[in-house]
């Protein structure tokens, strides 16, 4: 089951009695509460058959009193659970999950954790209940997901926009749908985004961004290194090194598992590296340029300049100065 298969049968006019949401990516759940509670019962039906409550506050009481109730002047009612996951008692509304009612379309989003399998209410919700579990996207995927997102508003996007977006901005699909959104709005329906689109209406520079500063580094270019830096000394909210550490410690790593394939050649790599060819021009370079042993010494690196970062071990030394350092140690 996907958030699209869910809302998709909402759209047919397919309702179960009871949704159960749960697990860690918040976006996906979201999705489908949003959907709910906006776009199921017709705006002039929402205000006597919709009920919100909210984990924290909510008894189970309450929650069960709602889900029994009929609705008023239409065929059904919505009842969300919001923070479900925060809720006392939550085992309690077992009553109700083994009998609902008909003409209710409860949905439990239940963050940030799943339930027990073992437990009796868990069984019964996945016996009388949909269960949809939300499984946070890997960063290998991260990709094809938002080329697959970028798609579905009508867009394409070239493969160097694309890892420049999700380098940039990581694993928040919550911001990452947001700066596709913009994108969106701003371009003609089947257009194909650019670096200049990126740089345009999402303020990330085209030029001295996280994928520059690893192509310098991979070619050994210190010109270019150094002039990356400095831009991130003058712009710490558009290039903050919270940022750029994660994703060099993520590209050196994966440059280490790359010395390790057997198989080298353009054409793995491609698959390897999303098929960026941008990026698999940086991998052949590091290759060439880094053994694995200077790899190795990179992660080390930089698990140490990030905890100088934070303050550990370091007198306050300034961002740009701690990456000049780390980066010359790693090129040297």
């Amino acid at each position: 089951m996907t958030p699209e298969s869910i809302i998709t049968s909402w759209k047919s006019k397919q309702f179960k009695p009871l949704y159960w949401l749960e697990g860690d990516e918040s976006f996906f759940i979201d999705e489908i509460v949003q959907y709910a509670e906006h776009q199921i019962l017709p705006e002039d039906q929402a205000s006597f058959n919709l009920t919100v409550f909210y984990g924290r506050d909510a008894s189970w009481a309450d929650v069960l009193n709602a889900c029994r109730r009929y609705p008023v002047f239409s065929e059904r009612q919505v009842v969300l659970l919001k923070e479900a996951q925060q809720m006392k008692d939550v085992e309690k509304l077992e009553p109700y999950i083994e009998k609902p009612n008909s003409s209710t379309v409860f949905v439990a989003a239940f963050k940030g954790k799943t339930l027990d399998g073992r437990t009796r209410f868990s069984k019964l919700i996945k016996k009388y209940g949909e269960v949809f579990t939300s499984k946070k996207i890997y960063d290998n995927q991260l990709p094809a997901w938002t080329n697959g997102y970028i798609q579905s508003k009508g867009l394409m996007i070239n493969p160097k926009a694309l890892a420049l977006l999700v380098d940039h901005v990581g694993n928040d699909l919550s911001r990452l749908t947001n700066e596709v959104k913009k994108l969106s709005i701003n371009l003609p329906a089947n257009g194909t985004i650019t670096e200049d689109d990126i740089e345009k209406y999402i303020g990330i520079s085209k030029d001295y961004n996280i994928f520059e500063l690893q192509e310098a580094i991979s070619f050994k270019d210190f010109g270019k290194v150094i002039s990356t830096i400095q831009y991130m000394e003058g712009n710490p909210k558009v290039l903050p090194v919270q940022l750029v550490l994660p994703s060099l410690y993520g590209y050196f790593t994966r440059l280490m598992i790359v010395t390790q394939m057997k198989d080298k050649s353009e054409k793995a790599l491609r698959a390897f590296f999303y098929n960026n060819p941008s990026a698999v021009r940086q991998a052949q370079a590091a290759l060439k340029n880094y053994t694995f042993h200077d790899m190795e010494k990179a992660i080390l690196l930089l698990h140490h300049y990030n905890l100088k970062n934070i303050g550990i071990g370091d007198n306050n030394t300034p961002p740009a100065s701690l990456m000049k350092e780390l980066v010359f140690k790693i090129m040297k």
